[in-house]
């Protein structure tokens, strides 16, 4: 039986630089391999040929793996290094002069009540120090013990209301399982197809499917057909889920990382109304999938309460993702609502508390549950323990081509 796990798993950011943690990730795509030199930090990207295998790398444990180069972990921490300096921002060549501004991050508070709550109040240190002082300050005891009648009546009432996560920790039937090891262990061609999804043309071989196995990096093919699920679950049953829009992998590199930067033209016809049936003004949440080379993330434009999110699942922040986003749902909303949209009073939100992964290779499963939990108006309460499950659920859903 799999349940929801506790919140122990979670950790605080931001972290101390001097001692990243040690969840590491790796790259999602298959057609993609990485060249590297440890002494230079060098690293260079490139594509292998369309008839060439499938081919992984766990750098993570690559580097863990040369004791003699440095002590025990050391290796976790150079990676993650690496990936650091495998930005988007060396990428893009735009002026952040040219992007509209956005205020200064704030930490997100879930509950803004709960600084109050979750601290002794002031009042009563005060009061105390007083009495030490004056005895003369009883007569103000009352108004005391109606600040400590108000303040309990606030800790009741911000007591969350219980949220159900039934349906995402099911374990999987005999019959699942069996499905879910015949397609990734199974006898068969690797090129056969197992699953073709008919409106997206999107379709995913046995060899695309491997990915999904444990230890492995998610694909394009895989996390795209996905999302197109998650969009037929909103339509299927728009009570239970919150109106959102899933870009493509594809949609921030050409948005982002044109031939002169930031291109908006590049993706002005992906969002008509007659592809979409509604505009995008329309949404509560947008979902944008980031990749930076060798790590997924995740970066959410909430339209109903005005902010920018980006969740790493290594706890990284990169604010000029925000900047390119505010600049494009601006411009977007303009062209198809014809309505401006007054960034000055949006913000960009960094999480307090999100799951992190605990290697080198889930990034693109926690930022696939990210987008599910999230779509669901849920708050993220799963953790690294849960990715095996994760992925044999997600491999059921492809197959039946339904999203749960």
């Amino acid at each position: 039986m799999i349940s929801a796990p506790s919140l122990l798993h979670r950790r605080k950011r931001p972290h101390d630089a001097s001692s990243p943690p040690s969840n590491l990730h790796g790259p999602q795509r298959s057609r993609r391999f990485c060249g590297w030199s440890v002494g230079s930090r060098f690293f260079a990207s490139s594509s292998i040929p369309p008839g060439a295998g499938f081919f992984q790398v766990d750098m993570g444990n690559f580097f863990s793996s040369f004791p003699a180069f440095w002590p025990r972990g050391k290796g976790l921490r150079e990676y993650k290094g690496l990936v650091d300096a495998c930005d988007l921002t060396t990428v893009v060549t735009t002026d952040d002069a040219k992007f509209p501004p956005v205020p200064v991050v704030t930490r997100t508070i879930n509950d803004p009540r709960n600084a109050v709550l979750n601290s002794e109040p002031y009042y009563k240190k005060a009061h105390e120090k007083a009495r030490s002082h004056d005895k003369r300050t009883s007569e103000i005891s009352l108004q005391v013990n109606l600040l400590e009648e108000t303040r309990a009546e606030l800790q009741k009432s911000a007591e969350a209301p219980k949220e159900d996560f039934s349906q995402l920790f099911i374990p999987l039937t005999a019959e699942e399982e069996n499905e879910v090891h015949e397609c990734l262990y199974g006898r068969g061609s690797s090129i056969e197809v197992l699953a073709l999804h008919e409106p997206s043309n999107i379709e995913v071989s046995r060899e695309k499917f491997w990915c999904l196995k444990p230890r492995a990096w998610l694909n394009d093919e895989v996390i795209n057909l996905y999302l197109e699920l998650l969009k037929e679950r909103e339509r299927r049953e728009p009570k239970r889920f919150l109106k959102c829009h899933f870009f493509n992998t594809f949609f921030y590199k050409k948005l982002a990382c044109g031939k002169n930067g930031y291109d908006y033209k590049s993706v002005k016809r992906w969002t008509t109304n007659r592809k979409l049936g509604y505009e995008l003004i329309e949404c509560d949440k947008i979902f944008v999938p980031v990749h930076r080379d060798i790590h997924w993330c995740l970066a959410i434009i909430n339209m109903k309460e005005k902010t920018f999110q980006y969740l790493d699942s290594l706890g990284g922040v990169d604010h000029h993702v925000s900047k390119v986003l505010a600049k494009y749902i601006a411009e977007e909303v303009k062209d198809k609502s014809n309505k401006e949209i007054d960034l000055s009073s949006w913000h960009e939100e960094l999480v307090d508390y999100i799951p992190f992964q605990k290697n080198g290779y889930d990034c693109g499963m926690f930022m696939l549950k990210y987008i599910d939990f999230h779509s669901r108006g849920l708050t993220l309460s799963f953790c690294q323990e849960n990715m095996e499950y994760f992925r044999k659920r997600t491999v059921k859903e492809i197959l039946r081509l339904r999203a749960d």
